[in-house]
């Protein structure tokens, strides 16, 4: 058996975490590589989408490889999340940032949805009530999630955020120091401080505005969505 070949059955019998890491050392094997990736993309495609395909897929949209741009247009075009919603609210352009890693960019369009969500008043005014927050439909909240979770390699979402602010006993000064949204009393400067790609600190994105307290933030941790017995499943090991 060759290294590829060594390489792709390890990746086969791998979880989603060691899985991760190994994409870029198939990638680096060439055309062959990148032939196993798009075989193992059309295969799963009646998957729930989740961060090894999100990579898979952004590694062949994003590439020069021809054989991977036709393979993208013809098979998986818009990405490999259906985006569902309650709201008619299109998401579309949401997971194309994400797709191409435009994560600054994702993250203000993400407020502008939930704010279409919220209602016209909320787009008017360009944030959000907590009281709206609570009635946001299941469905656009776990959209929203599993795009973000999909396209970065399970590392942002809400639903992350939130398994973190578990983790820390529901301490906001902890959950914001772990998402390094504040460094002791200072509150990490928008834009420049944040970091706007995979090197962020996990939950790192997208981004909540602390400034006005922590009810909104709080409303959607509380949010329905996170237990639904309808939510969608992504693996996130």
């Amino acid at each position: 058996m060759n290294e590829l070949g060594t390489l792709t059955e390890k990746f086969n019998q791998a979880s989603n975490k060691n899985q991760l890491k190994l994409i870029d050392d198939i990638i680096a094997k060439g055309e062959e590589g990148y032939q196993f990736l798009r075989e193992f993309l059309s295969s799963s495609q009646e998957q729930v989408p989740n961060p090894v395909l999100g990579k898979i897929y952004q590694a062949l949209k994003n590439s020069d490889n021809q054989e991977n741009n036709s393979f993208i247009a013809d098979k998986i075009p818009q990405g490999i999340v259906q985006p569902e919603s309650s709201s008619n609210i299109d998401y579309s352009e949401l997971q194309e940032l994400l797709i191409v890693k435009e994560y600054q960019k994702a993250d203000v369009l993400t407020r502008v949805k939930l704010c279409e969500i919220a209602g016209q008043k909320a787009v008017q005014r360009k944030w959000l009530y907590f009281t709206e927050i609570a009635k946001f439909p299941i469905k656009d909240l776990l959209t929203i999630d599993l795009l973000w979770n999909v396209y970065s390699e399970g590392k942002f979402g809400y639903s992350i955020q939130r398994k973190i602010w578990l983790s820390q006993g529901k301490d906001y000064i902890e959950l914001w120091a772990k998402l390094k949204w504040k460094d002791g009393n200072r509150w990490t400067k928008y834009p420049q401080e944040f970091v706007w790609d995979l090197s962020a600190p996990l939950g790192h994105l997208p981004l909540s505005n602390q400034l006005r307290g922590v009810r909104e933030i709080d409303a959607l941790f509380a949010h329905p969505a996170w237990t639904a017995e309808n939510a969608l499943t992504t693996n996130r090991k």
